[in-house]
């Protein structure tokens, strides 16, 4: 195995995201968590939206306020109209604006094609596809109201759709994940071409095998564990703050100039690498 095992030291320069206003959804734990507390350590405040345990919200947010910036958390579900509103709202009215929304709340629900549910489908939808819409379309209200605050950031706002490599590779038993990230691609470069022209970034990451509780059963025993390391070239498994160091470059002025971009955090599993060796 790599001796590179585990996630690298943290290298987030503490001031690179200060004063700006972040939302990140599905915070409460696995990548979301990471992503709220990377936020909040390049200096931004940060919004923790959760669906369900408030005891882990809070938890993190207890965290990020350790951190000498502000947090919240806020209950909402991302696929309710109503809710993604109220909550932007509510963000809007206490913390001032928003900066930076990382729309990162999915879920899986999966079956093999015939056994899938018509409610499996659409839940999965809903959350991972719909849900970033909902929440693109209210922070892109707040971008276009307050415009670009040159002393903030050179952009008007920055949207992270959190995708998979699964917008790519086939994932046989998985229909629904894989088509709502498949529609998170096309969503996302669609509203980076509508929306560059008002200064407002639209990009994605796309994280392979990361250990959360999402995919626990994918990598918690060491049989798991060398299987999966089957798929990916760097030969570890990824953690959630390898996923947050690259949601902060995105957000800030360093990345001012990516558009568009999916960035795929995986270790090279989108190579292929039953190829390696001549397939």
């Amino acid at each position: 195995m790599n001796s590179t095992e585990g996630a690298p030291p943290e290298v987030i320069p503490a001031r690179l995201l200060h004063g700006q206003k972040a939302l990140v959804t599905g915070a409460n734990s696995g990548i979301g968590r990471a992503t709220a507390i990377g936020l909040a350590r390049a200096g931004a405040d940060v919004v923790v939206n959760y669906v369900a345990d408030r005891t882990a919200a809070q938890e993190v947010v207890d965290e990020i306020a350790s951190l000498g910036v502000r947090a919240a958390a806020y209950e909402a579900d991302v696929s309710q109209e109503d809710q993604v509103v109220a909550m932007m709202d509510r963000m809007v009215q206490e913390f001032g604006t928003i900066d930076i929304l990382v729309a990162n709340a999915g879920l899986q629900r999966d079956a093999g094609l015939t056994e899938m549910t018509l409610d499996q489908w659409q839940k999965v939808l809903d959350v991972n596809l719909t849900g970033q819409f909902l929440c693109a379309r209210e922070a892109t209200k707040e971008f276009r109201r307050r415009g670009v605050v040159p002393e903030v950031s050179r952009s008007a706002g920055k949207i992270i759709c959190m995708s998979s490599v699964h917008q790519l590779i086939p994932w046989a038993g998985h229909v629904n994940y894989a088509a709502s990230k498949g529609g998170v691609l096309m969503m996302m470069q669609t509203l980076a071409q509508e929306l560059a022209p008002e200064g407002i970034r639209v990009n994605a990451v796309a994280p392979g095998a990361i250990r959360t509780p999402i995919n626990r059963a994918a990598w918690e025993t060491p049989e798991a564990t060398e299987e999966l390391l089957q798929l990916i070239p760097y030969d570890r498994v990824g953690e959630p703050e390898d996923i947050a160091r690259v949601v902060v470059a995105l957000a800030s002025d360093l990345m001012d100039y990516v558009v568009g971009t999916t960035l795929y955090v995986d270790g090279g599993m989108t190579l292929f690498p039953g190829f390696a060796t001549g397939g």
